[in-house]
Formats: structure tokens, sequence, C-alpha cells
């Protein structure tokens, strides 16, 4: 604002203060309120009014670039009266009477409340310079604690760090410390850079200046069924004043303490180190054992049986990593067991490779030195059962059939074993002897498992025969149908690869036994007639083996020919070319059925067809012969004969469809006859029905009429019926209400009178036997009373007075005493007397009372 601009007279309220500039010096100055002045021209105004700064008890302000003061707290100012100013300082005031700002003072922080420190806390302080701190030299980086409870009054030199709470150490826990730099801990205990320790004391703990809290270390509670596998990083004396090494572990039970607070020196392994729990029923085997004296014995094995528990030790480990159950052999139940290492069984030493069974009903717990190679039970076979033996030291092998077999300690089951093929046809239906198509075998299927120990047993079908070759006796046997194949171990099956297929193509099918017929085959020949017409004919084949007897003979004749369906089927194929080459397709085409016939089975000397068709080499026998199809191989000659028969199907198609639409038509005509018939008849019957339907209706407006006169007379007279029987019943029931109260009424005030006879009848009934029972109660305490005292006593009782009389009377010499005032006249006589008589008296009361008493 000029100069020209601002008002001539500056007025200031006590609290309030402006700097005003001498235009003349260029020195600016300070007026204080309360105060009116007249501005110069040379004057102008550059701050304020402004309200001077107030700091409330405990506040307090820093103001930057403060005024310098002397020792008195004068302002100093140079030679122009200009203030001089500690410039880049700050300066904290406290609270005190309003003061204003000088020129190039400024207020850092406005005025703000002290902070106060509550109990267990503490401010952790920096020196940024040096200085004295209530008689204590503190360096730039030094750093101290202010505890509380206080109030911290902030120093220019001093900056606050953080504030640090106390740390409530919970019974059972621990904090976990760290020395920043080298420091005294709270026990005096001098801590080196970045070490820690353990503060187990309960209570509020504040950490020093130089500690940091790493964390705060739970306990870890132990239990019968719990331990903790410690390791030590470093020599160290423990918590129980046992020293420890570094590397070295141990094992807390509940036995050393119930809860354990990790030590800085010490690594957990592991907390939660479960108990081994044996029963009866239960063994292990442990590695590396401890010895008694708690050395770990490496490489050794040590075997444990319950009932037992305990705690693995350092590097004890369970072999296979668990608890063995007892072996508890059957009766049909064997162990095979070898021993590792020499040691003493009962009675006999065993050497490394030893092999022995042990045989139930037991019950066995191996020891180290034996290793158990197998459990197995004994085998129960069936008389069409067996399994393959074979004795590990000889190499022998036998086969055992139809009982219990248990292995002994040198035999063991030897798997036999067989083809793919052969495997292929077992895993088959075993009641077909036709075999298995090879086009019908999946690549991906595999047969079901087998169990290759057990005898290969194979069921020939009925009217079959299979063949078995002995390779160790180089000699084969034929089994016929239906019975059951046993393959020895040195015996294997004659597998059969037949011809298949339509036309037959060889290794077609593949089977185990043989059929002996009769059965029939089918295959496609391609012949060719004089005429050059090519022909498909289908072929059907009725044989069988002519072995009647089943001779040996006849089972060593019937599996030479391996492929007897391809060799019957080009023998039969080349005869049926020959017949109908030399025929033309007409004559053929009548006579096909006798032309194949005769070629087939051929004529005897009379030039008849002969029945069958035999070969000798295997004795199979072609009985008859079906031609199935004959079809033109030509495609031009099949699409004639098929354009030929589609024409006359055609034909026929059409004709059946005319008459088929004829017949419609005069259906349809017939049933519009009908329908207009049925019409006339049903309008008939509707007239009927509407006739018969308004006779009806005026019927009933008369009787509707009729009857609802009727019905209101009838209503009227029930009505006033109903409604003087309606008052009838309530006086009858008013004057049965007023009989039952009265009766009610009466019986409640009988009621009421013997309720309260009988309720005094039993109340002095109750005094009465109340009376009865104290009076007895009474007698009762007197009698235990005197019981109680004795007889003898109540009778020293009752003598105790006058024999302390005649003792005292003794003990003074005198006989007697009267004391008397010396005026009446006595009776000396009398007096004796009545002394004596009382004696007697109280005494004779005293037997009394003791009589009564016993």
């Amino acid at each position: 604002m000029a100069a020209r601009d601002q008002p001539a007279i500056i007025r200031l309220n006590p609290t309030q203060y402006a700097h005003i500039l001498d235009n003349n010096t260029n020195v600016t100055r300070v007026l204080i309120g309360p105060r009116t002045q007249a501005r110069q021209e040379h004057e102008t105004k550059v701050f304020g009014p402004e309200e001077m700064i107030l700091v409330p008890p405990r506040h307090y302000c820093i103001v930057q670039n403060p005024v310098k003061r002397n020792d008195k707290g004068e302002v100093l100012a140079d030679k122009n009266d200009q203030v001089l100013l500690a410039y880049g300082e700050e300066e904290i005031r406290t609270e005190g009477p309003p003061f204003p700002l000088y020129p190039g003072e400024l207020i850092k922080l406005p005025p703000t409340p002290l902070s106060i420190v509550p109990p267990q806390t503490a401010l952790r302080l920096e020196a940024i310079r040096d200085l004295d701190d209530k008689g204590t030299r503190r360096s730039a980086g030094d750093e101290w604690l202010f505890l509380g409870p206080g109030t911290y009054i902030p120093r220019i030199e001093v900056r606050v760090k953080d504030t640090i709470k106390a740390t409530i150490v919970q019974p059972g826990t621990a904090l976990r410390l760290q020395a920043r730099q080298e420091t005294k801990d709270s026990s005096g205990t001098v801590r080196q850079a970045g070490e820690e320790w353990l503060m187990r004391k309960t209570g509020a703990y504040m950490p020093g200046v130089y500690e940091v809290i790493v964390a705060t270390v739970k306990p870890i509670v132990l239990t019968d069924r719990r331990a903790i596998h410690l390791r030590a990083l470093r020599t160290f004396t423990d918590e129980y004043g046992v020293q420890r090494r570094a590397g070295e572990e141990w094992l807390l039970t509940i036995k050393e303490c119930e809860t354990h607070i990790q030590d800085v020196h010490e690594e957990v392994v592991s907390a939660a180190l479960e108990i081994i729990a044996l029963s009866r029923a239960h063994y292990c085997v442990i590695q590396n054992p401890w010895d008694d004296q708690g050395k770990p014995q490496m490489g050794r094995l040590e075997l444990r049986r319950g009932e037992a528990s305990f705690f693995l030790r350092p590097g004890e480990e369970l072999v296979a990593g668990r608890i063995f159950d007892v072996v508890v052999l059957g009766p049909d139940e064997a162990l095979l067991l070898r021993a590792n290492q020499p040691f003493k069984d009962g009675d006999k030493d065993r050497t490394p490779g030893d092999r022995w069974t042990v045989v139930g009903p037991c019950e066995y717990v191996p020891p180290v030195e034996v290793e158990v190679v197998k459990r197995y039970k004994a085998i129960p076979l069936d008389e069409t059962e067996g399994i393959y033996v074979r004795n590990i030291k000889t190499g022998a092998i036998e086969m055992v059939i139809g009982r219990t077999y248990l292995l002994g300690p040198d035999e063991e089951l030897w798997e036999k074993p067989l083809s793919e093929d052969v495997e292929t046809l077992l895993a088959a239906p075993q009641n077909d002897s036709k075999g298995v198509k090879l086009s019908e075998i999946s690549p991906d299927a595999r047969p079901r498992p087998r169990d290759k120990t057990r005898v290969v047993t194979y069921r020939t079908p009925h009217n079959s025969a299979i063949q078995v070759y002995d390779f160790r006796k180089k000699a084969s046997r034929v089994v016929w149908g239906p019975g059951l194949v046993m393959l020895g171990p040195d015996e294997q099956f004659t597998i059969l690869t037949l011809s298949g297929g339509k036309p037959k193509k060889q290794s077609q099918i593949k089977a185990l036994s043989m059929s002996l017929g009769p059965d029939f085959m089918t295959d496609i020949v391609v012949v060719e007639t004089s005429d050059h017409a090519r022909l498909q004919i289908q072929l059907s084949y009725n044989w069988k083996f002519d072995v009647g007897n089943r001779t040996v003979e006849d089972a060593s004749k019937i599996f030479q020919v391996p492929d007897f369906v391809g060799d019957a089927c080009k023998a039969i194929a080349s005869r049926v070319r020959a017949a109908v080459a030399a025929s033309s397709f007409d004559d053929f085409h009548r006579n096909s059925a006798d032309i194949i016939r005769s070629a087939v089975f051929g004529k005897d000397e009379h030039g008849h067809v002969r029945d069958v068709f035999s070969f000798p080499s295997n004795k199979l026998v072609i009985t008859n012969i079906d031609i199935q199809s004959v079809e033109p191989v030509d495609q031009r000659t099949r699409d004639a004969l098929s354009y030929s028969v589609q024409q006359a199907i055609e034909i026929t198609t059409k004709s059946q469809e005319a008459s088929a639409r004829h017949d419609a038509e005069r259906k349809a005509q017939e049933a519009v006859g009908l329908l207009e018939r049925q019409k006339l008849k049903d309008q008939i019957e509707a007239e009927k029905a509407r006739r018969a339907l308004l006779e009806l209706q005026a019927e009933s407006s008369a009787v509707q009429s009729m009857g609802s006169a009727k019905a209101e007379a009838r209503a009227r007279a029930e009505a006033a019926q109903i409604e003087m029987q309606a008052e009838l019943e309530q006086a009858k029931l008013r004057a049965q209400a007023q009989k039952i109260q009265s009766e009610s009424e009466l019986e409640e005030t009988r009621m009421r009178q013997e309720a309260e006879i009988s309720f005094l009848s039993r109340k002095n009934e109750l005094e009465i036997t109340r009376a009865r029972e104290m009076a007895g109660i009474e007698r009762e305490k007197f009698k235990e009373q005197v019981a109680a005292i004795g007889q003898e006593a109540i009778i020293k009782i009752a003598q105790a007075g006058p024999e302390m009389q005649a003792k005292l009377l003794g003990g003074l010499g005198l006989q007697s005493v009267l004391i008397t005032d010396g005026k009446s006249p006595l009776n000396l006589f009398n007096t004796a007397r009545g002394m004596l008589g009382q004696a007697g008296g109280a005494a004779g009361a005293a037997g009394a009372v003791a009589s009564d008493a016993d």
C-alpha cells in the first residue's frame, strides 16, 4: 500500500504491534500498544496492526531468525537502531507475556502444547549440537532417554527421534533384545554392538537408548506327549545351568521343565516332537541310539518293544520312519527270514545269509540282525489247481496239485513263461474251439493279468482236441474234449494257425484246441465259364474229422496238417474252377448245383455222385456243400441284371398304386353318404330333445311358484317354535345354574370347616408330640450327663464340702467350730446332731443320685 493511501493515525490496542519503516534511514522499528501515534510523512506502515504472540501456560513456540539480546534480556540494535537478528538460528519461547515479532523474525511453529510423557513411556532424544544438559556434556549425535512421567520442554539443540513405550513382560515370556552399539543393559552387563540377550524379568521393561526389542519370545509348553529338540548355536550355559557346546543337540521334556523360553544361543530344531507310544502289539527299531552315558551310537540299531513310551533323542531315527506291528502268524502262515549279521537264535548260531522260516501260530518280533524276506500263507489247492515250485538250491521245478502247500525256506514260486499268443488265447472264452480272429483283436487290448505261478489250465471244449508238447521229453500228447489240460513245467501248447475270411486268407485265426466237427466253413470262389463269363460263387461246406475211436494214431493225424481249413478250401476251389470252366454260362446257371457237387464229391463207378469228400492225411471229411450265391463279376452284366429287376419292381409298384387309389376313392364316396345320413338323424334327435326341454321348463316354473309359498309359511312356523323352545331352555339353564351355585357355596363352607377342624387337630397333635419328645430329650440329656460324670464322681462331689471342712478344722487343731453373735443361746447337742445328720443326709443323697443314674 502506498504511503499516501495509509491512515495518518496508527491506533494500537494493548495486545497489538506494528512495523514502521523510516524511509529516510531505511530502518524499521516496532510500535507496541496500547498506543496512538501520528504517522510522519517519511514513515510507512509495513506490517500490522497485528496481535502479539501469546504463549499460554504449558505451551511453546519456535521463532526463526530471533533478535539478539544481552545478558539482561534487552534487545540489541546497531548504530542505526536496527535490531540485530541471529539469521539461521531458532529460539524456543515458553509461557510469558505476549510479545511482538521484530522485523525479520518469523514464527516457524505457532504456540503448541508441551509434550507430556506418561508413565511407562520415554522420549528418545538426539543431540544435533554440542550442549550441556544439566551438567552432562553431550556431543552432537549422542542419544539419551527422557523418562516419564513428566513434561518435556524442547530445546533447539535436541531433536526428538521417537517415542518409546515400555513393553510388558508377561509371566513365562521374555523379550529378545539387541544392542545397536556398545552399551550396558539394565543389569549392568556390557553388551557389544549386535549382541542379543533375553530379558526374563516380569513386569514393564523400558529398553535402553541403544537397545532394540527384536521380538517377544513366547514359551513353548511341554506336556507328557510333547518335547522340543534344541541345538546350540554357540558354547554357552543354558537356563538350567548345563554348559552346551556349539552344535550340541539335546532334548527337553516335561521332566526338566513345564515351559521353555528359547535362548538367543539356541535353535529349535523341532518344537512339536511327539512321544512315541508302543503298545504290547507294536515295536520299533531305533537307528543311532543313545547309550546309558548319553552318547549316540552311530550306525547301530536297537529294538524296542511295547509297552513303552519315549521321545526320539537327537540323531535317533525310526527305521522306515514308522512303528511296526508285532507279527502275528496264523496256523497257515509263515515268515521267511534271512540273517544279516551273526547272532545266536536260541540254541542255534545264525550266520549271515542263513534262511529259515517261522511257522505259526505265534507272535514274532524280528531282531535287528534279521531281515524279514516275506510273509506268506499256505496255498490251498483244489484237485484242478496247482502251483509251480522251484528249489533255489538245486534249481529243480516241480508241480504241486490238489493239496495245501507251505513253501519251505529253500523254495520259491516259479513263474511259467507263455508266449503272447497263448496269453491272448487263454484270456478268450474257453468254450469256443473256433479260435480267435486276429482282425478282431484291438492293438490296445491286453490280456487280463494271470498268476504265472499257478499251473496253467485249459478246459478243452466238447468234441475238440488239444495238443501239448513236452520239450524235456521231446514228445507230444493230445487231450480229447471235454477235459482239463494242466501244463507241466516243461510243456507248451501247440498253437493252431488257420485260414479265415471270405475269400480265405492264411493266418487269420489262432486257436489252442481243434474242433472235431461237424461244422461248416464258407468260402468265395471266382470262376470263369467256357464262354468267358466270370462269376463269384459263395460256397458253404459241412465238415468233420473221422476219429470214431480216438486212438493214438487218430490223434497224431489230425494235427499233421497245420491249416486244415486253408488246405480243404484250396482243394475244393480247384475242383470247382475246373468243372465250371468246362460249362457255358447258361448251362451253369441252370445246373450249378449238380456241376459243383459232381466236381467236389466226384462220381462212383455207377455214375452217381459220392456222399463225402475225404482227406486221408488228416482224416478231414467234407459231408455237404451249399451254393449260397452266384454273382457276375463283370460290372456291366451286374448293372443289366439290376436294371431289369428294377423295372419289374417299378411296374408292380405302379399297378399296386392304381388299385389302391381306386379303392380309396370308392371308400371316400361311401363315407360322404354315411356322413349326410348321420347329420339328418342328428337334427331329428336334437328337435325331440328341445321339445322335451321346453316341457320340463314349464313344469319347473309351476313347481317353483308353489314351493316358495309353502316354504315361506313353513319357515315362519318353525321360527316361532324354535324361539319358544329357546326361551324354555334358557329358563331351565338359569334354574340349574342357581342350584349349582347354592350347592357349591354350601360345599365350600363345609369343606372350609372340615379343613379348619383338621388343622387344629393336627396342630394339637404336633404340640403334644413335641412336648413328649422334649421331655424325652431332657430325660436322655440328664441321664447322659449323669452317666458322663459317673457315680463315684457324684459321690465325691457331694462329700467334698464336709470333708474339706473337717480337714480345715483338723489343720487348725479343732474338732468343730461354731460362730455366733453371742446373743442367741445355742443347743450344742442338737447342733452336733444336726451336723452329723447333714453329713449323713448328703452322703445318702449322693448315693441315691448315683443309683438313679445307673
